[in-house]
């Protein structure tokens, strides 16, 4: 029985961590869709090899960090409970690239290729890992502390702060290091449109994302007898909620529309084991009011040139989902309990804290040491051909 306890979960997490590997997808997609169409290779480009930094940086470093746990054993011992920590580390793995993956999206069309391997790295190795230490292995000792204090601990189920937030916290300062795309912004206070360049490709990025997430969502139980529908439909009608708002407020808009549901998904990872679904529903709601709202406000009134929208759409909807966990999940709204509003707030603005600090120190050192900006010709001409030497489609076909 001990045997096929374990090959379930091992196939449950290696199921889970499929579905948040094919996530990736729709981040390139998205982001492919959005750009313009002289960086959509670097979009592709990107992902995959930020992917891979990010393995390599987690395995060695990352993991450890978090964790406490290193895979320098003998395969033999790794291989132990039909090899469950090995499914387990892939399962958290692709957590990890996500943050990356999300930094990608708002440093779209201007950043240096290596550089941004770089920042991967350092952020897998070390900058994620320190709060996802905190937040789920009780490092430092600041959950018991929060326990202790205020009756619960910082509750973050699947990712809303840990992920998405740190995620978008710390693409801003990369965001705001960077400067406007050249031509964005006019000295006369306009705003110059940069249209999404492929509607479908976003779309399907959007989709790929919103497939994937119920494995982000249901397999952050880890093991198959802690599984629960209550999560798959919360991460439902969050989506739903997400997904309205944003179509009445973005006003029929493709690029907020599709957007839309990733905001409600994006809030409800973190209380989707907790809530009622119609508290779930009016995360996701509000998530896409956030969304839509501070998007337009950013680009326009701001005049930061976050491409993809990173910083609302996971910086804000990520830390609103921390602080909904703590409404929502409340026995009096309908949610199961055992948690704290308190607890909640200070979980979320120190998830905040470490991104925005590690962010700022990661990307401040490497534009002082090497630069982190294309220049204006290679900006001009496209990261496409600057760094990859090809486009996504060529003026002429070869005959050979």
């Amino acid at each position: 029985m001990e045997q096929i306890s374990n090959t379930s979960n091992v196939l449950f997490v290696l199921l889970g961590a499929i579905m948040v590997l094919a996530m990736h997808a729709g981040f390139a997609f998205l982001e492919v869709g959005t750009v313009r169409k002289k960086n959509q290779v670097n979009a592709l480009v990107k992902i995959l090899t930020d992917f891979g930094v990010s393995a390599v940086a987690y395995f060695f470093i990352g993991y450890t960090v978090a964790y406490g746990v290193n895979f320098f054993s003998s395969a033999e011992v790794l291989a132990q409970k039909s090899g469950y920590e090995m499914v387990k580390f892939f399962f958290l793995l692709t957590f990890a690239a996500a943050i990356p993956a999300i930094i990608s999206g708002g440093i779209a069309e201007r950043a240096k290729f290596h550089p941004q391997s770089v920042a991967t790295f350092l952020l897998v190795g070390f900058v994620y890992p320190f709060f996802e230490g905190i937040a789920w292995n009780d490092n430092l000792g600041i959950q018991p502390w929060l326990e202790a204090a205020f009756g619960a601990k910082f509750h973050d189920f699947a990712g809303s702060v840990v992920v998405h937030a740190v995620g978008g916290w710390i693409a801003l300062p990369a965001v705001l290091l960077l400067g406007a795309r050249r031509g964005r912004y006019t000295k006369d206070g306009n705003v110059s449109a940069h249209p999404p360049s492929n509607i479908p490709f976003l779309a399907l990025g959007a989709w790929i994302l919103t497939v994937g997430w119920f494995g982000f969502n249901v397999m952050s139980a880890q093991t198959l007898d802690k599984v629960s529908g209550l999560v798959a439909l919360n991460s439902l009608m969050a989506m739903v909620g997400g997904t309205l708002a944003a179509m009445v407020l973005g006003k029929n808009d493709p690029g907020f529309i599709h957007n839309g549901p990733l905001a409600g998904l994006v809030a409800v990872c973190a209380g989707s084991d907790l809530m009622h679904p119609i508290g779930a529903l009016a995360t996701g709601l509000i998530a896409g009011v956030l969304f839509v709202q501070l998007f337009t406000i950013t680009q326009n009134r701001w005049k930061i040139d976050d491409v993809l929208g990173v910083w609302p759409l996971h910086g804000l909807c990520g830390a609103w989902g921390g602080i909904a966990a703590g409404i929502f999940g409340a026995k009096a709204l309908g949610g199961i309990g055992g948690i704290s509003i308190v607890s909640q707030l200070i979980g979320t603005a120190g998830g905040i804290v470490v991104a925005a600090a590690g962010g700022t120190i990661v990307y401040g050192a490497l534009k002082s040491i090497v630069g982190i900006r294309l220049d204006a010709e290679e900006e001009f001409d496209g990261a496409d051909l600057t760094i990859h030497k090809i486009t996504a489609t060529p003026d002429r076909e070869t005959h050979w």
